[in-house]
């Protein structure tokens, strides 16, 4: 799991890869550090797909930006399934488990 800062470096991360997942993390809300947490727990399990992330409070640019990008309102927690670099599936709050991610990532192979 990467942390991402930076437009640049996202961008970067999206074209070396074919998929990948995104998660906007809060540091200050209870949700997202629960969200965080099955998201490492995903990231353990499935190796095979490149995992980012990037703390919303520290790089407000970029999560501005992909929101943009992707027409995807911005929440956080919120976790996003990358494909060719357009977006095939996301999910906030709650919704974001070990379970939902591994359901996303089976059901768009």
């Amino acid at each position: 799991m990467i942390l991402l800062n930076t437009v640049e470096e996202f961008e970067q991360a999206v074209t070396n890869h074919d998929s990948c997942f995104l998660l906007k993390h809060s540091s200050t809300c209870p949700i997202s550090r629960a969200a965080f947490q099955e998201y490492e727990k995903f990231v353990q399990e499935h190796d095979e797909i490149p995992a980012y992330y990037l703390i919303v409070q520290e790089s407000r640019p970029l999560s501005n930006y992909i929101a943009e990008k992707y027409q995807i309102k911005h929440e956080s927690p919120q976790a996003i399934l990358l494909k060719e670099s357009g977006s095939v599936w996301n999910a906030s709050h709650w919704k974001i488990t070990e379970s939902t991610l591994t359901e996303s990532l089976t059901s768009n192979q």
